[in-house]
């Protein structure tokens, strides 16, 4: 059952979002959803449902307190007003809500555009992670100390993107690796933001699907 929540951790920190229980089922572990700079949108929402038909627990994260826009000047306000350092923290702040609703319970961090640059800060910031799957985002070294990451990370980029361009990501992958972090980067013939349905321009949905098949395979191997 699908519901809009807020998750408590053990000290009483709530997080906001959307809460989508596993289907078929006990659940293969708990997967955070971070959205692109547009929001929480209904397209975020469908990824989520997306991801518990596989299985898994998921929580969207709602980071803009229940903004959402399809203007991309307001949306570009809207992430340039987020502070990311505190947003990688209220991730964290996120997975260690869905372990203490479940105990024991594996948490991977999967998100897009600006969610693929927290998805790494927030791996960066919590040590407990046990999967990042990075959607076309990098943050700023401001941000996150990348080497600091522990857990196993599946990276998904295109080789037409101004802004994770081929060079950033062949430094990123780069920079794990001689960091000693499992870090498999998948590259496509595509642009940014090609896992968009919402976004025909850009949308390839070819490349979408492997992407997918590769991320479900990853959080399969790793949360069990």
């Amino acid at each position: 059952m699908a519901q809009q929540a807020k998750l408590t951790t053990a000290d009483g920190k709530e997080v906001a979002g959307y809460l989508k229980a596993a289907e078929g089922g006990s659940s293969r572990g708990a997967v955070i959803l971070i959205h692109e700079f547009w929001g929480l949108t209904d397209q975020v929402r469908g990824v989520a449902d997306r991801l518990a038909r596989e299985g898994f627990t998921v929580f969207a994260q709602d980071l803009y307190g229940g903004k959402v826009t399809k203007n991309p000047a307001e949306a570009t306000k809207l992430m340039n007003a987020l502070d990311m350092r505190r947003a990688a923290q209220e991730i964290s702040h996120a997975a260690e809500a869905l372990r203490h609703r479940a105990p024991g319970t594996k948490v991977a961090v999967l998100g897009f555009c600006m969610g693929g640059a927290l998805t790494l800060a927030a791996a960066a910031a919590d040590g407990h992670l046990s999967a990042a799957i990075p959607f076309y985002g990098i943050p700023p070294e401001s941000v996150a100390d990348v080497k600091k990451i522990r857990c196993p990370v599946q990276g998904h980029f295109a080789n037409n993107d101004d802004w994770c361009s081929p060079d950033r990501v062949n430094a990123l992958e780069k920079t794990l690796k001689g960091a000693g972090i499992p870090a498999e980067f998948h590259r496509y013939d595509a642009s940014h933001a090609f896992c968009n349905e919402q976004r025909p321009e850009v949308y390839s949905p070819q490349n979408a699907e492997l992407a997918w098949k590769r991320s479900v395979e990853f959080l399969r191997a790793h949360l069990g």
